[in-house]
């Protein structure tokens, strides 16, 4: 019998990006929920073209560069460019909902990623990134943002760049399928049939997010803006505002 190989960052991979991650990011929605309330998003065909197109120009993309940015940056031990696109992802930020989001799972992860630092027992072959993200979680009080975190650990945990990347897309895409599943008539095969439709999309954001230059990170999110502000203040809400 030959026992098949595959590498260990596989599975660093899978549990970064899994649903189980304790960062809360069940509990919110980025406006889909609000976008419900007012029948933009009502079925299959209109979250697809809602995630289609967040993929293509919303601030996601822009979240994704920065992962990737990150993980460079971590690897070359340059601290002050992880600082300083952090600072920048805050100010990107268009509305208060959205801010204490990415700062509320950010802090979460990059709490987690410390503490399994801390007790790890599973030693590999791969050298160690330095400095450790105990080091490096000073200096990103008192908000770290959540691609910041995503970056930071998957690079410690010896994920290569650019599956950092799918994997934060793909996290995304699932959370959002997740959230219609509550707040839609949308079935659990339908919600598959959307993640398999969006797998070129997906893709294709990908492979242009490892090309970006710094000069080329804009993003048309007016639409996710105008929804998280209006999530703020919605009567009834099942996510976290």
């Amino acid at each position: 019998m030959v026992i098949p190989h595959f590498s260990p960052n596989l599975l660093s991979l899978l549990q970064l990006v899994s649903p189980a991650l304790p960062v809360g990011a069940y509990s919110y929605s980025e406006g889909i929920e609000t976008l419900v309330e007012q029948g933009v998003i009502g079925d299959r065909a209109s979250l697809s073209h809602w995630l289609s197109q967040e993929l293509a120009i919303g601030s996601i993309r822009l979240d994704a560069a920065v992962v990737l940015r990150t993980h460079r940056s971590a690897l070359g031990g340059a601290l002050t460019d992880i600082s300083r696109w952090n600072q920048w992802l805050s100010a990107m930020r268009e509305t208060e909902e959205l801010r204490l989001q990415h700062w509320q799972m950010g802090r979460s992860l990059l709490q987690l990623g410390v503490k399994l630092e801390e007790t790890a027992v599973i030693e590999d072959n791969s050298p160690e990134v330095s400095p450790s993200l105990a080091a490096i979680a000073p200096l990103l009080e008192p908000h770290c943002n959540f691609a910041i975190a995503f970056g930071l650990v998957a690079a410690h945990w010896h994920i290569d760049a650019s599956s950092a990347v799918l994997g934060y897309l793909q996290a995304w895409v699932a959370n959002g399928v997740s959230a219609a599943l509550r707040t839609i008539p949308l079935g659990q095969t339908e919600a598959q049939q959307v993640l398999r439709h969006l797998q070129p999309d997906l893709c294709r954001s990908h492979q242009e997010i490892l090309t970006l230059v710094d000069e080329d990170l804009v993003s048309c999110s007016w639409g996710l803006a105008l929804a998280s502000m209006a999530h703020e203040v919605q009567y009834s809400r099942l996510f976290r505002s």
